[in-house]
């Protein structure tokens, strides 16, 4: 055990009691390499960070050139800083219209603390509507609304007048009411293993929402920005969200996160109280030149009108008599297994061989595969058959326990 090792273990908060535990001295690309030199293919991008590989140049020159002129100079909202204000401009002209405002902070779970708050401030309602295994983070707001109760609990009293509905059912969606603030909702959930709804779903909402006065939210932040073959997911189902949060991918492989909405609502933030929402470190300057020199190479190089294709090639070469299905949209895939102890060992078994896959918070059964938007065939057919070379040699050696028999 090295010394760096022992103090990872030793001053570093855990978030689990078996992590991982690579010690990755430099990542390039789609490619990570170790403390003894090993590479690994990153197959899950930081969980939809790194949607432009890792330490893509224009990212890291713009970066560079930023930090020449200047980081930190006020809490967010203060000053007039030329990023900010381009990356806002520049998310807001790829969507529609009636989202024309941006509240930049630091994370995904800050985005949805932010949209929690902003619905219940324009609308004066205290109900919240979230869905079965949604995740959403885990601050305290970001927890409320997450669609699992083991998470949960340990943390209770949450926020109150959270009511959490089937996704994907239409008749649950009669429990909307006037009494609601908003409904927040991923496009496709991630941890409840890339759950895909059916289209008529959304527009139901949609409609339901409109009717009795409530804000629907879009959570963005995993499937925004590319990963699932269009710039933002809501697009696939063809609605208007009133509100959208977005982070992960969006900071370029910095820490960076937002939520947009109507201006009109946006405002109701800065008055009444004043500073209704404040941040200290939200909308970094690094962050946002980051966020935007990766949001400028995506749009130039169209990498998410690539992601359907990509993902055709997973489906036609993951082919395996383990494999009960596929789901997701683009490079946000699930490869779902008969059995949570087969799904864990496969993970393991990659890694051993230099890919790295993951699994679901809510669904054990499924492995993730969400790889840098930039893959190419020749690493998608790399990666496949040690996947399933993968398989192969953990079914044999779970052979004599008979369910694999």
């Amino acid at each position: 055990m090295t010394n760096l090792r022992q103090d990872f273990y030793g001053f570093l908060a855990q978030t689990s009691k078996t992590p991982v535990g690579l010690e990755i001295v430099s990542a390039k690309g789609l490619w990570l390499k170790d403390n003894t030199g090993k590479k690994y293919l990153d197959l899950i991008s930081g969980i939809a960070v790194s949607n432009l590989g890792h330490g893509h140049p224009k990212v890291m020159s713009a970066i560079k050139k930023q930090a020449d002129k200047h980081t930190h100079l006020m809490v967010y909202g203060e000053y007039i800083q030329s990023k900010q204000v381009q990356f806002a401009k520049k998310i807001c002209g790829l969507l529609p219209k009636s989202l024309n405002s941006v509240y930049f902070v630091n994370s995904g779970s800050e985005a949805v603390e932010g949209a929690l708050k902003l619905a219940k401030r324009y609308t004066g309602r205290k109900e919240i509507v979230s869905f079965r295994n949604a995740y959403h983070g885990s601050t305290q707001g970001a927890l409320s609304v997450m669609g699992d109760r083991k998470l949960k609990t340990p943390f209770k009293p949450l926020l109150p007048g959270v009511h959490i509905l089937p996704y994907n059912s239409h008749s649950a969606l009669k429990k909307i009411t006037r009494k609601t603030a908003c409904v927040i909702i991923e496009p496709i959930q991630g941890e409840g293993g890339t759950i895909v709804p059916d289209k008529f779903f959304f527009k139901v909402l949609e409609k339901r929402c409109k009717r009795v006065g409530t804000l629907l939210i879009v959570d963005e932040v995993q499937t925004g920005f590319g990963r699932t073959g269009k710039l933002f997911a809501f697009e696939h189902f063809g609605i208007r969200p009133d509100v959208i949060t977005i982070g992960k991918a969006m900071g370029g492989g910095l820490p960076l996160g937002g939520f947009v909405a109507n201006r009109k609502i946006m405002q109701t933030l800065s008055d009444n109280p004043p500073l209704g929402h404040i941040t200290t470190f939200g909308g970094h300057p690094l962050c946002c030149t980051s966020g935007l020199a990766a949001l400028e190479v995506l749009l130039k190089e169209k990498f998410h009108e690539q992601a359907a294709q990509k993902e055709t090639l997973f489906r036609a070469l993951l082919k395996h008599p383990a494999i009960k299905k596929i789901r997701g949209k683009g490079l946000m895939l699930a490869i779902e297994f008969n059995d949570e102890e087969l799904c864990k060992k496969v993970i393991e078994e990659c890694l051993k061989n230099g890919i790295i896959v993951d699994w679901f918070l809510f669904r054990p059964t499924a492995m993730r595969i969400a790889p840098p938007l930039i893959i190419q065939e020749k690493e998608i057919r790399e990666a496949c058959l040690v996947i399933l070379k993968a398989i192969d040699e953990t079914i044999r050696i779970l052979t004599p326990n008979p369910l694999y028999s």
